[in-house]
């Protein structure tokens, strides 16, 4: 016998043995499989898929990785909690993403994830001052203070603008951020210049070749505007 034909047979009957498993047995296997390989998972078979998007599987998921999340509260504030799936996945974001000391806090990952929704998702998203101020409010009807508010809110929309993918979209959501007319607002809810200046520079090094002539000379304008004096590196088109 071929050792191709042996690990066919295998793979059949490892198939055939998962397949007579009951559903609750197999949420225990798929919970302590890496989280990088469920959404290939999900894709193997309709129960299988039907299994990962449904609330058992995450429920399983939450008390397995992150126990001390039956204990957390409802939080006041815009941004909802949401569902288990939301939940495990604003952990997660907020374990992975952020350095909090060692601390996960699941309002972070959550914060994250409406922020992209916004920006990424929406085909009209609000103003930057609308989404910041939503997010400062956020921390703050959390017991956060003025400063700590101010201080998350900065990583999340950097840690956002940096994981957003390089297409015409993003392109766009961040040619409308840097052409914002400036507001003023009182502190908190001035966006950090770290913010605004990673704006520019992804807009000047990541996306230099999708400016038209006259579109670079505007950002251009707004960047000499906010910033002086500006990097070389974004002089030029």
């Amino acid at each position: 016998m071929t050792d191709n034909s042996t690990r066919n047979e295998a793979l059949v009957l490892a198939d055939s043995t998962l397949e007579n498993l009951p559903d609750h047995l197999l949420i225990e296997i798929f919970i302590r499989i890496p989280v990088s390989e469920w959404a290939q998972l999900s894709c193997v078979k309709r129960r299988w898929a039907n299994l990962f998007s449904g609330e058992y599987l995450w429920q399983a998921a939450l008390e397995k990785n992150y126990p001390f999340s039956s204990q957390a509260k409802r939080w006041p504030g815009p941004i909802p909690r949401g569902l288990s799936k939301r939940r495990y996945t604003a952990l997660y974001v907020s374990e992975h993403f952020f350095s909090l000391d060692g601390e996960i806090d699941e309002i972070v990952g959550h914060t994250y994830l409406f922020l992209k929704e916004q920006l990424v998702f929406s085909r009209a998203p609000p103003s930057s001052a609308i989404l910041h101020g939503t997010i400062i409010d956020q921390f703050i009807a959390c017991g956060k203070s003025r400063d700590a508010a101010y201080e998350l809110a900065s990583q999340i929309w950097l840690a956002v603008l940096d994981n957003m993918e390089e297409n015409d979209h993003t392109f766009l959501v961040l040619k409308s951020l840097a052409q914002e007319e400036d507001v003023f607002l009182p502190y908190p809810y001035t966006k950090s210049i770290k913010v605004q200046w990673r704006v520019f520079e992804k807009l000047f090094t990541d996306f230099r070749d999708c400016f038209d002539h006259a579109d670079y000379y505007d950002v251009l304008a707004s960047a000499k505007n906010k910033f002086q004096p500006i990097p070389s590196t974004w002089l030029g088109c």
